[in-house]
């Protein structure tokens, strides 16, 4: 692939615009020199300005998000990708949020532009298991664990029950909860369902990924061997659930 096509790809603008910073001289290779659109050189190796380019295609990127930011390319802001660099609703294919969470829930976010995976982490056939820190209005009774494991939960509106879950409490007021369905609004509806209420919802896990120290509304590129990790905990959880 072209230079002028790779950075068009990453958003850096369109293919004419791409081409005009090779022939503006802005584009070199680690060691400065000056490359033309021709050269073969790997993604790592190309500055632009004398910066890094933004992760190459087919990366997945870890967000810790902030409450208050919408996943959307076109919504009221704030955005998610307000928090990221500009160039990553421009790419080709867009770097997607893999799911959502909703504006009040804060915490782990995965992005990316490979849909295979985005896909394969998304389908309702999957089973990903999910953590999250739920912190509540009122003291947990501690009969909560054994209804949510039961299978047999309902929520509200619907004559489905609810896969087993798993409840850790935390505190008086505070749990994590572990499930493997993405319904709407399913753990805050979880513990309307057993007469509760979410005052405060943080995603900390997804499959075998932690949000760990990352710093809220920081980001950082996922190792190639977490996600394999990802994908093959994806593929076990869909022939499980199977």
């Amino acid at each position: 692939m072209s230079i002028a096509r790779q950075l068009a790809k990453l958003g850096y603008g369109t293919r004419k615009e791409t081409e005009r910073l090779l022939t503006a001289r802005r584009v070199t290779s680690a060691d400065g020199a000056v490359l033309k659109d021709g050269d073969r050189v790997d993604h790592d190796g190309i500055r632009l300005d004398g910066a890094p380019l933004d992760p190459p295609q087919g990366s997945v990127i870890l967000l810790n998000k902030p409450v208050g930011y919408v996943c959307s390319t076109h919504d009221r802001p704030p955005l998610v990708y307000d928090l990221l660099p500009p160039r990553f609703p421009h790419r080709d294919p867009i770097m997607a949020t893999v799911g959502r969470l909703d504006a009040d829930t804060s915490g782990l976010l995965l992005l990316t532009d490979d849909g295979a995976v985005n896909h394969l982490l998304t389908s309702p056939k999957s089973h990903v298991p999910k953590t999250y820190v739920a912190t509540l209005a009122e003291p947990l009774r501690g009969d909560e664990g054994e209804r949510f494991t039961s299978g047999t939960l309902r929520l509200q509106g619907e004559s489905t029950p609810l896969l087993p879950a798993r409840l850790d409490q935390i505190h008086e007021r505070e749990a994590a909860l572990t499930i493997s369905e993405g319904r709407y609004h399913q753990v805050r509806r979880m513990f309307a369902a057993v007469g509760n209420h979410v005052v405060s919802l943080r995603r900390t896990a997804l499959a075998t990924l932690e949000l760990g120290t990352l710093a809220e509304g920081e980001w950082r590129v996922l190792e190639a061997s977490e996600v394999a990790a990802l994908v093959t905990a994806a593929r076990n959880a869909k022939r499980s659930g199977a």
